[in-house]
């Protein structure tokens, strides 16, 4: 016999066969180590794995641990049986005209179908519902057949019954045709406040997209400009060719943009000094510097680069920033500057016959040169004295100043004495003791 390996050797000989004691305790501990070798290859089997030759796992035969799905199909196979022969039975029923062997068929496949569902409907249940949300399930369901069940206990249906038999059928029906008018009514309200709102929508849009179109309609206009009466060098060179050109391309845009589109092109003009009279070499044409970085003014006898002329008659330049810009000469009669920023606007000689002044800002602004007593409005035959104030003021004649914003002294002196009858009336804080000059 050969001996475990794993046993503990001994120092001393081996006991003779004849001892009984001794063959014993070894056929024991042999038998127990059998033991354990069988129960680790059983747990290594159980897992579904064996050794193969030391070159690896591999598994296990499944004949000798059958799957739970053949022991369910196994199962559930007498009771399809037995529910195709309720169903025969139900049907024999049927024909034979027989109720209880009808009725008979009938449970016993229910019984046997529900059986046959109760598992698969109660894993779904436990595995697609989880636990908290499976509590409100079954509280609501069982909740609201609680509900209906103590309704019907306490009488309630009956006493809806009879409430809604007393109820004259024919006035609910008149009630319900007289509703279902309103509710076409009010769907008709609501299509259109929905086309009102797209038609709001789509003009904002169109505004937007034409203001976008009108900025850049105005960025090439100054860029065009720009490069006309500019060399290379940066100074300005404006012969008269380029001068009718720029004026011609002025009038253009002015007469295609909007009131803060004028006023944007105006304020451009005016700080780039192309509206100004500018003082001319008389043999070159060209404009004369000041020495101080700038070009020389001859407010008598320069030349404009741009010459507004009639380019404003009866524009709409309300609610606009015309700060600080020269408007000298220019024809705005009947235009509209009502609620206008005219702080230090230059609008000596400017024929403002007509026009609206409503709510303007007049700090500053200069009608006249000189003093107020004897300046007056331009006139066609006489040249201004720009040292006296002679023929150099604004023509105001029938102007509206209303509500007009501090307007100095000088100013009311002025407008009130050279604006006639009906300009006197609208004057902030009066004209009394002021002569009128105009005699009209």
């Amino acid at each position: 016999m050969t001996l475990d390996p794993n046993l503990p050797h001994s120092d001393t000989a081996p006991q003779s066969e004849s001892s009984p004691d001794l063959h014993l305790a070894q056929n024991s501990s042999l038998v127990t180590h059998e033991d354990n070798l069988r129960s680790t290859e059983s747990k290594v089997t159980g897992n579904g794995f064996s050794r193969d030759g030391g070159n690896g796992t591999k598994r296990t035969d499944d004949r000798s641990f059958p799957s739970s799905n053949s022991s369910d199909s196994g199962n559930q196979t007498p009771k399809i049986l037995i529910l195709f022969l309720a169903i025969a039975i139900m049907m024999v029923g049927l024909l034979v005209d027989n109720v209880w062997i009808g009725l008979s068929g009938s449970l016993v496949a229910l019984a046997i179908s529900l059986q046959i569902l109760w598992n698969p409907l109660r894993r779904l249940f436990l595995e697609f519902i989880p636990e908290q949300e499976r509590a409100i399930l079954l509280g609501s369901v069982f909740g609201s057949i609680a509900l209906l069940g103590l309704l019907k206990l306490s009488g309630f249906f009956n006493r809806l019954g009879a409430s809604l038999a007393a109820i004259g059928w024919d006035a609910v029906g008149a009630m319900g045709e007289v509703l279902g008018a309103i509710g076409q009514i009010l769907i008709a309200i609501l299509a259109v406040y929905i086309a009102w709102r797209q038609y709001i929508i789509s003009r904002d849009l169109t505004i937007q997209q034409n203001l976008i179109t009108q900025q850049q309609t105005i960025d090439s206009y100054f860029q065009g400009v720009s490069e006309l009466v500019l060399d290379e060098e940066g100074l300005l060179e404006d012969w008269p060719q380029e001068r009718a050109i720029a004026a011609g391309r002025t009038a253009a845009i002015l007469s295609s943009v909007d009131a803060g589109g004028k006023a944007k092109i105006i304020r451009f003009l005016s700080r780039a000094r192309l509206l100004t009279p500018l003082r001319r070499d008389r043999r070159l044409g060209r404009a004369i510097l000041d020495g101080s970085g700038g070009y020389q003014e001859d407010l008598l006898n320069g030349i404009r680069v741009i010459d507004l002329g009639v380019m404003l008659a009866g524009a709409n330049l309300a609610a606009t920033d015309l700060r600080w810009t020269d408007l000298s000469e220019a024809n705005l009669i009947r235009g509209d500057l009502s609620f206008c920023d005219l702080v230090k606007t230059n609008l000596c000689r400017t024929i403002l016959c007509d026009a609206k002044l409503r709510g303007a800002d007049l700090n500053g602004t200069r009608f006249f040169y000189g003093k107020a007593e004897d300046a007056s409005p331009r006139s066609r035959l006489e040249p201004p004295n720009y040292r006296t104030g002679k023929h150099t003021g604004a023509v105001i004649e029938n102007a509206d100043f209303t509500d007009a914003m501090q307007l100095s002294e000088e100013q009311r002196y002025y407008c009130c004495a050279w604006g006639g009858s009906k300009t006197r009336g609208t004057i902030p804080g009066g004209c009394e003791g002021i002569p009128n000059k105009l005699g009209r």
